[in-house]
């Protein structure tokens, strides 16, 4: 599998369209939303605080994620850090290992995108195992404080660079 992690503002017209079609999987909606919800939310206000990344596989994308640092940092958060959100696999691409390719190649982008930030945080569903599972698999690490969430309880997971 041949894929990496690009900006957003680096895709072609053709590569936008693409990720506009990218589906989630019906049960997954809840916790990720939908691509519509993440791509309003990067390009209804354009700022320094929001960006988009799409996994490009033989140029193709395949997943979305967003990452948000202040002004538009969650307030849970940390300030030296970014906060990972919306980070979905297209439903006919699921099973590939797209998911953790993101994951993978997360801190780099995040460490380009601002080189200031002393590293990642996110926020997940209490009841969603296998996300947290596949977090923790790639470094990050619980707080061990859990909060109401808009569907429920959300944990607080973290990677310090």
């Amino acid at each position: 599998m041949t894929a990496r992690l690009v900006p957003y503002e680096s895709l072609n017209s053709r590569q936008r369209q693409q990720v506009e079609a990218i589906q989630v999987h019906p049960q997954q909606v809840r916790f990720s939303g939908d691509i519509h919800g993440a791509l309003h939310t990067l390009l209804s206000r354009p700022g320094p605080g929001v960006k988009g990344f799409a996994l490009l596989a033989e140029g193709v994308p395949v997943a979305f994620l967003l990452l948000k640092r202040p002004p538009v940092l969650p307030a849970w958060a940390d300030e030296h850090s970014a906060t990972l959100h919306a980070l979905q696999v297209d439903q006919r691409a699921q099973g590939k290992g797209y998911g953790k390719a993101c994951l993978q190649a997360l801190p780099e982008a995040a460490r380009r995108a601002w080189p200031e930030i002393k590293g990642l945080e996110l926020s997940v569903d209490a009841d969603n195992a296998a996300a947290i599972g596949l977090y923790a698999r790639f470094g990050f690490v619980d707080s061990g404080e859990a909060y109401k969430g808009r569907i429920g309880y959300e944990r607080r997971m973290g990677l310090v660079f």
